[in-house]
């Protein structure tokens, strides 16, 4: 567990070499889920940066995920791009998928976009549907606040009353309208994988109150939501998980599902982004 001064040591050293690199202070943070990398088609590219050259970030160690930040400019507004993220069932710490949070807010990020692929428990969603989430359940055996707070970042007990930015929920839709893209909107559940669910516990989660589920999300928009940043969230329904309608499901269906769905995706993120 880190110190708050051994959290700013490690900031400190990734931001100064990242800074070396680039020349860009990024107004928006966008993460980019499983079968999700093409969607920085689009950014107008002034730079990238491989994970493994940046101090103390961690690596991508999932098929689909490039493992590198990307930077440039998305309908006039400067980026950074996550070309992969982190996950829990890798191995990594909370604290460690929270790192390239607080890396993109110490750069200069407001606004915080995150991407993923779920399994979708709505039984009026269809698999390439795509989500804006209103709201998240953490099912996670931890959170990315324990430990040592900085009261600089956020505070020790923060309010979760909107996490996801109601007002761009709204402007999701608004944007999905004029594209004629169907959105739905829901709740998001996180779990840690690897394996997907069983039936029973698909019952469960949708008596939770859950829309869809997935391995990722939680842990960063709660960072994010700590060092207030807005945040906008969306997933790409891949697959559905109905108790009494259960079909093998593989990761080449999850991808192949993603990937085809992503370029509509990708139009909604650039209008959303056109009119922050």
């Amino acid at each position: 567990m880190y110190t708050v001064k051994e959290m700013h040591k490690t900031l400190d050293e990734a931001v100064s070499y990242i800074n070396s690199e680039i020349d860009l202070e990024p107004e928006i943070g966008i993460i980019l889920g499983t079968g999700l990398g093409s969607l920085v088609d689009g950014i107008e590219m002034a730079g990238t940066v491989d994970y493994d050259k940046i101090p103390h970030f961690p690596v991508s160690t999932v098929e689909s995920h490039a493992g590198r930040l990307l930077f440039g400019n998305l309908k006039g507004k400067p980026v950074v791009c996550m070309q992969g993220r982190f996950h829990f069932y890798e191995g990594y710490s909370f604290q460690q998928i929270a790192f390239p949070v607080r890396v993109m807010k110490k750069l200069g990020m407001e606004t915080l976009i995150v991407s993923n692929a779920a399994g979708g428990m709505n039984p009026n969603f269809e698999a390439g549907d795509i989500m804006v989430i209103k709201d998240h359940i953490n099912f996670f055996p931890g959170n990315p606040l324990l430990g040592p707070n900085d009261s600089n970042w956020g505070d020790r007990f923060p309010d979760m009353y909107e996490v996801y930015n109601k007002s761009f929920v709204k402007m999701a839709k608004d944007v999905a309208l004029k594209q004629n893209l169907r959105l739905q909107e829901g709740v998001y559940v996180g779990l840690t994988g690897p394996c997907l669910e069983t039936a029973a516990e698909y019952r469960m989660l949708r008596s939770f109150g859950a829309d869809a589920v997935g391995m990722s999300t939680v842990p960063e928009a709660i960072t994010a939501h700590h060092q207030h940043n807005k945040i906008l969230a969306f997933s790409i329904i891949t697959d559905m998980g109905l108790a009494d309608n259960m079909h093998p499901c593989s990761l080449e269906d999850v991808i192949s599902t993603a990937t085809k769905t992503e370029p509509k995706l990708r139009d909604l993120i650039a209008g959303c982004v056109e009119k922050m």
